[in-house]
């Protein structure tokens, strides 16, 4: 495997070294050492590591006068992380950057099969080896797709300051990003959540996952076994004009909790909600293999949420259309999500709502006038005998 010697890329990243590295540094996809070699010279440094995937590579470089006498340098082999231990105060990267060639291999070149795949697993997972106040050097081309490394910076949870671009022969450009963890990263971090990654947005919000110590959240003098459980995480999407809904969703999931509605309230702050992840599948995409009878089971449980909510004069909205606001679980349990319009009212008509989805649904059978009738009689008088009358007419 031949060995990527520095060229216009490399150059163009080495200017910025001396004024960045600190600490412990490590150069992934070291090549030819020319960052780690420039790290290992600046005063501010005490260790730097370069790891690379091609052992011709790390030999030439173990063998370099240099880092044969320099003991801040060390020298071992890594497919990006996974040969990593410990955080780090700087983290280069000079990744191969070039969209695949058909029919030619070379991994120091080509980034994947648009040319940012390898980028994208080196995000995934940098958070978890840089520093709090950690600083990452980042060069990539316009060959890339800058828009897609901006998007996946972005979805990591990072921020990112463009130090230079420098435009090249064939109608390429470079570019170096120093990039940092965001304050909303710093923050989940130091209340214990870790391995965040990017899930799905919503109208108002991004979701993000990651996973939690469970016994982080219980307060004891005996420190129990790691127990990772994955969570959810939700931030106000940029460029929402909605105010105050995470705080909104926040509030009443804490009470509707009590009641055994949603997903459970881990953490929160302004600007973020962290819960319990709910693994399952929405309840139409759930319901096309099941059979009516398991189907009717799962609408029972969740008019039973919804008539619980109506006793607390809670309304949920949305429980006419709720595609995106019912996770089913592999044991049949329905989770309603997304509280965020959630409010108080003197009508509330969760219930009434509910009636109409199931009245639209496929897959199971329901006589739909004496339920809407039956709907019509409960908005007048909210009470257990006319909820107790659904509940019949839709298992009839």
């Amino acid at each position: 495997m031949d060995i990527y010697e520095p060229a216009e890329d490399s150059l163009l990243l080495q200017q910025f070294i001396a004024e960045h590295a600190f600490g412990r540094v490590l150069d992934i996809g070291t090549g030819s050492g020319i960052q780690a070699l420039t790290a290992a010279k600046v005063k501010q440094v005490r260790e730097v590591v370069a790891v690379d995937i091609n052992e011709f590579a790390l030999e030439k470089l173990k063998n370099n006068e240099f880092v044969k006498l320099n003991k801040k340098i060390k020298v071992k082999k890594s497919d990006l992380f996974s040969n990593i231990q410990n955080l780090f105060d700087l983290i280069i990267f000079n990744p191969p950057y070039l969209p695949q060639d058909k029919g030619i291999e070379d991994p120091a070149l080509y980034g994947g099969k648009k040319g940012w795949e390898l980028s994208e697993r080196f995000f995934d997972n940098v958070s978890n080896y840089l520093s709090t106040n950690g600083k990452i050097l980042f060069l990539f081309s316009s060959l890339t797709n800058k828009e897609k490394i901006d998007e996946i910076i972005s979805e990591k949870m990072l921020i990112s300051k463009k130090l230079a671009e420098e435009k090249m022969p064939m109608f390429e450009t470079l570019y170096v990003y120093l990039i940092e963890k965001s304050d909303l990263l710093k923050e989940l971090e130091r209340q214990g959540v870790e391995n965040i990654h990017y899930l799905t947005h919503g109208k108002r919000g991004n979701i993000f996952t990651g996973v939690i110590d469970k016994s982080k959240l219980i307060k004891s003098h005996f420190p129990a076994k790691k127990n990772l459980v994955k969570v959810g995480i939700k931030v106000k999407r940029e460029g929402s004009k909605a105010m105050g809904r995470i705080e909104n969703e926040t509030k009443w999931l804490k009470i509707l909790n009590k009641s055994g509605i949603g997903p459970h309230h881990i953490i929160s702050n302004d600007g973020y909600l962290v819960y319990r992840f709910v693994e399952g599948q929405f309840i139409l995409d759930w319901a096309e293999d099941k059979e009516e009878k398991e189907i009717k089971k799962v609408i029972i449980k969740l008019l039973d949420q919804c008539y619980s909510m109506d006793k607390l004069m809670v309304n949920k909205e949305e429980m006419h259309h709720p595609l995106k606001h019912v996770i089913v679980t592999n044991v049949g349990n329905p989770v309603l999500l997304d509280f965020e319009r959630c409010s108080n009212t003197e009508k509330p008509k969760n219930v009434t709502q509910f009636i109409e989805f199931i009245c639209r649904m496929d897959g199971i059978t329901v006589k739909i006038d004496e339920l809407r009738e039956l709907a019509r009689e409960y908005k007048e008088n909210i009470c257990d005998q006319t909820y107790a009358s659904i509940k019949l007419r839709v298992l009839a």
